[in-house]
């Protein structure tokens, strides 16, 4: 697997994260909608990658996750898997899907699979899809389960603010989640919870949690990609960090020249140069466009600087031929 940022290309399993977690790694996970951007995630060495029910909020532009369907999920990862050779790719079960009754819960996951190719499926829920979630994994299909905020029940929360703040629902929780590994689940999904309480499950269960804006100490973190980017100019949770302004970078490249009407930094005519850096703390974007030669279509360059790491990107492009360079 040429061109893997990481140099352990095996294929990420079920079993290699319950692993992980025996030995104190953290787990990544990250989302893709799309084979282009699995490509990118699976070739920087993210253990999981989420082909997340958000995709009807990020690309269909939907409020909420309610309205994606079986086979809108099912095209979304079937592009997906077709970009991954070594993360486990996982796809969530849309709503109505599946809390109907155990029945239907696997006919739809075995053709979610049989369709895809997908490593395994995701589900929101706790007791009350419990029957579903072990029918499903006597399928053969593994499970992940997801806790907390669950963004397919906000219609009954009615907000998105952190769950599981008071005793009972908290204690509801930790059974759920037992309830879940007992069922054989491989990891849970925890979201929007308090730390200490995300915290607390990770260390009593056997499996993985992997936190969406729960703290530290779980196993894993979780994040939506186009939000990270800051590609998404709308609802930002606090526990989201963005690292880098995608939105405005993408913004002064479409910008055209008004001289000629041609589209800045992609018009190998006027052989522009452009340079883009990028601070992760203060997510501000300054572009520098400067005049190059002919023969160089397009050069940018991406410095992403976080804390004490950095990461370089060059992409260049010279008669119609583009070579990317990636070092760390």
């Amino acid at each position: 697997m040429a061109g893997y940022l990481s140099s352990d290309t095996r294929k990420v399993t079920t079993h290699r994260l319950i692993e992980m977690k025996q030995r104190g790694e953290k787990i990544s996970m990250l989302t893709s909608y799309d084979y282009t951007t699995a490509q990118i995630v699976d070739g920087a060495g993210v253990d999981v990658i989420l082909v997340g029910d958000s995709a009807s909020n990020v690309v269909a532009g939907n409020i909420t996750t309610l309205p994606i369907t079986l086979e809108q999920m099912i095209f979304l990862g079937k592009a997906v898997v077709r970009g991954v050779k070594r993360a486990l790719v996982v796809v969530d079960m849309p709503f109505g899907t599946y809390q109907a009754s155990a029945y239907e819960a696997v006919t739809n996951a075995i053709q979610m699979m049989k369709i895809t190719h997908a490593d395994a499926l995701k589900l929101e829920g706790g007791e009350e899809v419990i029957d579903s979630v072990k029918k499903i994994i006597a399928s053969g299909i593994p499970v992940m389960g997801h806790l907390g905020l669950m963004p397919q029940s906000i219609n009954k929360y009615g907000t998105y603010a952190v769950r599981a703040k008071g005793d009972d629902e908290a204690e509801k929780l930790i059974r759920d989640a037992k309830l879940h590994q007992e069922a054989g689940c491989f990891a849970i999904v925890i979201e929007k919870v308090p730390a200490a309480l995300a915290e607390r499950v990770a260390k009593e269960l056997t499996i993985p949690v992997i936190g969406i804006g729960a703290g530290g100490g779980v196993d894993g973190q979780a994040v939506v990609v186009p939000d990270m980017l800051g590609l998404t100019h709308g609802l930002s949770p606090r526990f989201l960090r963005r690292y880098a302004d995608l939105h405005s970078v993408m913004t002064a490249v479409f910008l055209t020249d008004p001289a000629t009407n041609a589209v800045l930094g992609v018009n190998a005519r006027l052989g522009r140069r452009m340079k883009f850096k990028f601070a992760a703390d203060t997510c501000r974007t300054h572009a520098e466009i400067l005049q190059g030669s002919a023969e160089s279509a397009l050069l940018m360059s991406l410095e992403m600087v976080h804390g004490n790491d950095y990461i370089g990107i060059s992409y260049r492009s010279t008669d119609l031929r583009r070579r990317a360079v990636l070092s760390a």
